[in-house]
């Protein structure tokens, strides 16, 4: 993916872009480059110059690392960023790291952004340094009645001051959709700061889970990366319709994506 690649409304890998010494063993490959891209991204914020410019840089860098291994990203929707004339909660299914790591890259071209994360993500060697100058909404996921506070409080005081917010409100990341467990955390914090919600369907089993570390697991580069952007959403009511309308966008983007 190249700069300009940030502001197109779709976008697919080129063919060619897999690089042959490397597809061979994109597990080594990728997560000797990541670990590189990581170790700079951290220096640059242990110096305070690591900016949201900075920030959509690496997240680049790691798209196109994923892309020499032999992934394929297909990525569709964005025209609808180009409509948002405020900030937004951004409300996804969550399947594994990749989208942590790429979906500053593909949203920061449009908005400032930050991301509702768990604490564990704070406490990574060198990771956490990266993450800390983002400024993120942080929960210990193990008492929901208070993430559930800290996400109303600490996201409105973000979308306040004009950074869009990427929630993931399944309490665990799940190759299948279960709308059972996707919560309404994200619609109603849009209703309580008065923004829109932007429904993310995502697919990026590429990047598996770990059997020790559950984070980093083996790359499979015979998987297509998906993303999908819908429209924004105005909450209304008890913002029940507009729940529906993000997991209806989910389940009907992922039956498409069927391996």
């Amino acid at each position: 993916m190249k700069s300009h690649d940030f502001l197109t409304d779709s976008y697919q890998t080129a063919e060619g872009a897999a690089a042959w010494p490397y597809s061979l063993l994109p597990s080594l490959f990728y997560y000797s480059r990541m670990l590189r891209i990581v170790l700079r991204s951290s220096r640059m914020a242990r110096t305070n110059v690591y900016d949201e410019e900075a920030w959509a840089a690496s997240s680049r860098d790691i798209i196109e690392a994923l892309e020499k291994v032999g992934v394929r990203f297909s990525i569709e929707g964005r025209d609808h960023l180009k409509e948002l004339s405020s900030p937004c909660v951004f409300v996804g299914n969550h399947m594994s790291t990749l989208e942590t790591f790429v979906l500053p890259g593909l949203l920061v071209p449009f908005t400032p952004l930050t991301f509702v994360i768990k604490r564990s993500l704070m406490e990574y060697p060198v990771f956490r340094h990266v993450m800390a100058t983002r400024d993120p909404v942080v929960v210990d996921r193990t008492n929901p009645r208070e993430d559930f506070k800290v996400v109303m409080e600490e996201g409105t005081k973000r979308l306040s001051a004009g950074v869009s917010i990427v929630v993931f409100p399944q309490t665990t990341r799940e190759d299948q959709f279960d709308p059972a467990h996707f919560n309404t955390i994200g619609v109603k914090l849009a209703k309580r700061a008065e923004v829109p919600v932007i429904p993310v369907a995502l697919k990026t089993d590429a990047w598996s889970n770990g059997r020790f570390i559950k984070d980093f697991g083996p790359i499979r580069p015979q998987k297509t990366v998906h993303f999908a952007f819908g429209e924004p959403l105005t909450v209304t009511g008890n913002g029940q319709q507009q729940q529906a309308a993000v997991v209806d966008f989910i389940q009907s983007k992922l039956d498409q994506w069927q391996d």
